[in-house]
């Protein structure tokens, strides 16, 4: 079930928040852990048992880590807990591109299961792991109540596209957490704003990407066309998803942290990934970055550690090659920064820095949005005037004058000059008495044109779903 569907918005939710509000604060965990496993129960039937084993698995792994703590025993379950937890990722995730690549190279022939990829098992696993890992290491007590660990694993806000929620984060609100006007105000701001990214923005956009890549004829203007428009699709997409997301936890009293902070502003690639997917970013720093030396290394070693960082970061987000080299290349990137690129970059000027940054990202995401690596080369090619296409098109000319201001809205949207508009706003006296009232007017004319687009609309993707 998609957040940005007319059934969740206007029955699933409501339905929710009726019974949650309703019950003593003692059955409240139990109401979301009730609902969140009827969430994805609705969209995975079968695969909720998977769900309900990564809590029982990790719940008694912890208790055995807090109580032989130190020891031995707490070694042996943590390396069982994350056996476990990576072998189910494995074998649902990577099965078949494993048996594929050793059957073309060894000419085996191993059989493949064509299996279903079970809905946010990248997410929730991440999440599971960091909890005993933290047990482990002392930054978190053992939840002694399951039912208290599976709200927080199964919680429907974050269970299928993140943010990676750390137990430590929000550890003290599973069982002590603020129930308020604010809160629920402000959760319902967060979560509009976020739908309307999603369906308003992203999918309007990300139309025009589907468009160019089904169009016969193209032309170097169409290549680059769709190409930012496919980069645009996924920031809003994605972000769009966080802000939703963020907003339900809020609504419930959770404090998520962020997941975005306007990565297309960035001036360096290095900046870039600390602004986007914030929270898989800093688990791959925590967990594996840092425990492998992280950049107190030398210079050969720091690049190690950030190759191997960025290709388990490429093949988080799938099983595929082209998730692979995209990885690969930024790690590759994010090592020349490290090296020597970050010390020319800081004495370039701020446009040439947003150029560069911009331009690597949108070839990037050309590899990331293509599974045939043959495909996204050749589209590169084309974007570079290296292929036997004209220029310009008519077909190039008429999607921009359809997609001009969409284009134009994204772009602004993008960056954080709107909300700075609305800071200085709000900051002038003449204006502190009506931003509210125009402020919720704005909100839910939003919510007003997000129903009109589902109900009349049947381009409603999510990228992420595919990981």
């Amino acid at each position: 079930m998609l957040f940005s569907s007319v059934s969740f918005i206007y029955y699933f939710l409501p339905l929710v928040l009726l019974v949650y509000f309703a019950v003593p604060r003692s059955l409240k965990n139990v109401v979301l852990l009730i609902f969140s496993l009827l969430f994805y129960f609705l969209g995975e039937p079968v695969y909720t048992a998977i769900l309900v084993f990564s809590t029982v698995v990790d719940y008694s792994h912890s208790l055995i880590i807090e109580k032989f703590r130190g020891g031995i025993y707490a070694k042996i379950a943590l390396v069982s807990s994350i056996i476990i937890n990576v072998s189910i990722l494995g074998f649902f995730k990577y099965y078949d591109f494993l048996a594929e690549n050793l059957n073309l190279l060894l000419g085996t022939s191993i059989g493949t299961l064509s299996l279903a990829l079970p809905l946010g098992i990248s997410f929730f696993t991440f999440q599971t792991m960091s909890y005993t890992i933290d047990v482990y290491r002392g930054e978190a007590k053992a939840q002694q109540n399951i039912l208290g660990l599976g709200m927080y694993i199964s919680l429907f806000p974050q269970l299928v596209a993140g943010p990676i929620v750390r137990y430590k984060t929000i550890a003290e609100e599973i069982d002590n957490r603020v129930h308020s006007f604010e809160n629920f105000a402000y959760g319902v701001k967060r979560f509009i704003i976020g739908l309307s990214k999603k369906v308003l923005l992203a999918n309007t956009i990300g139309e025009l990407s589907t468009i160019v890549s089904q169009v016969p004829d193209k032309s170097v203007l169409l290549l680059w066309m769709g190409a930012i428009a496919f980069s645009l699709q996924i920031y809003f997409d994605f972000s769009g998803y966080s802000d939703m997301a963020i907003g339900l936890g809020r609504i419930f009293g959770f404090h998520f942290l962020e997941n975005f902070n306007y990565p297309y502003i960035a001036k360096s690639i290095s900046e870039f990934w600390r602004r986007w997917h914030i929270s898989l970013g800093s688990w791959f720093r925590d967990y594996v970055y840092i425990p492998l030396g992280g950049s107190k290394c030398n210079t050969v070693k720091t690049a190690r550690n950030l190759i191997l960082v960025w290709f388990l970061t490429g093949l988080w987000h799938g099983a595929s090659w082209n998730f692979v080299i995209w990885g690969l290349f930024f790690g590759l990137m994010i090592a020349m920064e490290k090296a020597f690129l970050g010390r020319l970059l800081d004495k370039a000027p701020n446009p040439l820095k947003h150029a560069y940054v911009l331009l690597t990202i949108v070839f990037s995401f050309v590899i990331f949005s293509h599974d045939s690596i043959a495909n996204g080369l050749n589209v590169l090619q084309g974007m570079m005037g290296l292929l036997d296409i004209p220029l310009v098109s008519w077909e190039a000319i008429y999607y921009l004058k359809s997609y001009g201001v969409m284009f134009v809205v994204s772009v602004v949207g993008s960056t954080p000059l709107m909300k700075q508009v609305f800071h200085r706003l709000q900051s002038q006296l003449e204006y502190k008495k009506i931003i509210p009232a125009l402020e919720t007017v704005a909100i839910f004319t939003l919510l007003l044109l997000v129903t009109g687009y589902l109900v009349d609309a049947s381009f409603n993707p999510f990228l992420y779903f595919r990981f």
